[in-house]
């Protein structure tokens, strides 16, 4: 038996325990997991340093590498979002709907979790603790297939919530890691029908799309993150420069970072080489259209196909616009339906943008990287769903529950 679904076949044993689990007991394992984080944080490190070794060797970039990074304030801060899971209520067991129907029956819909949860993640081994975090927590099972270049870290994550585990009322079953690093392992968990009983990706565009063509296990879409920031000709010249800096800058590497800055024509000439200067003194490369190159000597000319790549790093579209209408279609045509932003002081404007852009989170005079579980108050998130159906945003416990329906009668039967 492969590797993939002997574990997936231990964790779907294990949700019988799970469903009879107080939250008590949850959240008593999820704090026993979190100090135990804490307490080998120097293990976790060190096994870290060799996934960061490797990644050199094999050339990976900058951002990503700071993407797989972990230190003692990373691994705290990880920790952290255990107890704030804690700390939130457990969805499992709420009453959703109550019928009354004249016939008598007593009809309930309560929440329920999902059962087995398969996550096909890349480099982040924070995305590793989230996971089991939010899956524990609403009764879930979890198979974890992290990507190779965190393979170190993840091992030793879970190898420390094992032991943690073993004392607790949470199985360590209920908590797997896929640790063949071949392709063929995610390509088995797509189709663990019966076993799976849904699969979300969290990373690029590539794995994503991979996921989403060839699973025949249900799929909880995440979406890549080309977010844009369209400053509008009201918008607050020090507020533009601080959100876009904020945007851009504060961590290029993650999926809401801004990946293109649309700027109404009115406001680039007064203000966009301002805003300029400080990208570059952040080291941040521009790319952008004819009228930002006019503005902007030292900027490279931007291709078609720049603005529909998320970069991930430290490179930044620029467009210039005539108008909102033409932000608009701009992020129609390029976005990935996340995070969008305008900064204006014009309300009408405001409004429409709210309105119109379809995204899992639009926002005004605010920086796209709030879009997170943690800054939305959900402790932490398992993925950003970009899709309509059940789930949409950053997800936390709901997004991680089914329903069903409890129906008491004292007899009836249908005619």
């Amino acid at each position: 038996m492969s590797e993939v679904r002997q574990k997936a076949e231990l964790a779907g044993r294990a949700t019988n325990v799970l469903n009879s689990l107080t939250t008590e007991q949850k959240n008593k394992a999820l704090l026993d997991c979190a100090q135990a984080l804490i307490d080998h944080s120097e293990a976790i490190i060190e096994a870290n340093k060799e996934d960061l070794q490797r990644g050199r060797e094999n050339g990976t970039s900058v951002s990503l590498l700071d993407r797989l990074a972990l230190t003692e304030e990373r691994i705290a801060s990880i920790a952290e979002g255990l107890r704030q899971i804690v700390e939130l209520p457990d969805p499992i067991g709420e009453t959703l709907e109550t019928i009354e129907r004249p016939n008598g029956l007593h009809i309930v819909k309560k929440r329920v979790p999902l059962g087995v949860i398969g996550m096909i993640y890349e480099a982040r081994p924070n995305v590793t603790v989230d996971a089991i975090g939010l899956c524990l927590k609403t009764g879930n099972a979890v198979v974890l297939r992290g990507g190779s270049s965190a393979l170190s870290s993840n091992r030793k994550i879970v190898e420390i919530i094992h032991g943690s585990l073993a004392t607790s009322a949470v199985p360590r079953d209920a908590v797997q890691l896929i640790e063949d690093p071949n392709r063929s392992s995610v390509d088995e968990m797509l189709k663990l029908n019966g076993l799976l009983d849904v699969v979300i990706p969290r990373g690029g565009s590539s794995l994503i799309q991979n996921v989403v063509q060839n699973a025949t296990v249900p799929v909880i879409e995440t979406g890549a993150g080309i977010c844009h920031t369209f400053l509008d000709a009201t918008a607050n010249p020090s507020m533009a420069a601080e959100i876009t800096l904020n945007a851009k800058v504060q961590r290029p590497s993650v999926c809401n970072a801004m990946e293109t800055l649309l700027i109404h024509k009115n406001f680039a000439q007064s203000h966009f080489a301002n805003i300029a200067d400080k990208l570059r003194e952040s080291n941040v490369e521009l790319r952008g259209c004819e009228e930002t190159r006019c503005l902007i000597d030292w900027a490279q000319p931007a291709l078609e196909e720049d603005y529909a790549t998320e970069y991930n790093d430290y490179i930044l579209n620029i467009k210039i616009v005539d108008n909102l209408d033409e932000a608009l279609q701009h992020i129609n045509r390029f976005g990935t339906k996340h995070s969008e932003c305008i900064v204006t002081e014009d309300g009408a404007n405001a409004e429409r943008f709210l309105q119109e852009v379809d995204a899992a989170a639009v926002y005004h005079n605010a920086s796209t990287r709030f879009t997170d579980g943690f800054e939305f108050g959900f402790g932490a998130e398992i993925g950003i769903s970009t899709q309509k159906l059940h789930a949409r945003g950053p997800m936390g416990l709901p997004a991680l529950t089914s329903s069903k329906y409890i129906i008491q009668g004292s007899g009836q039967i249908r005619s």
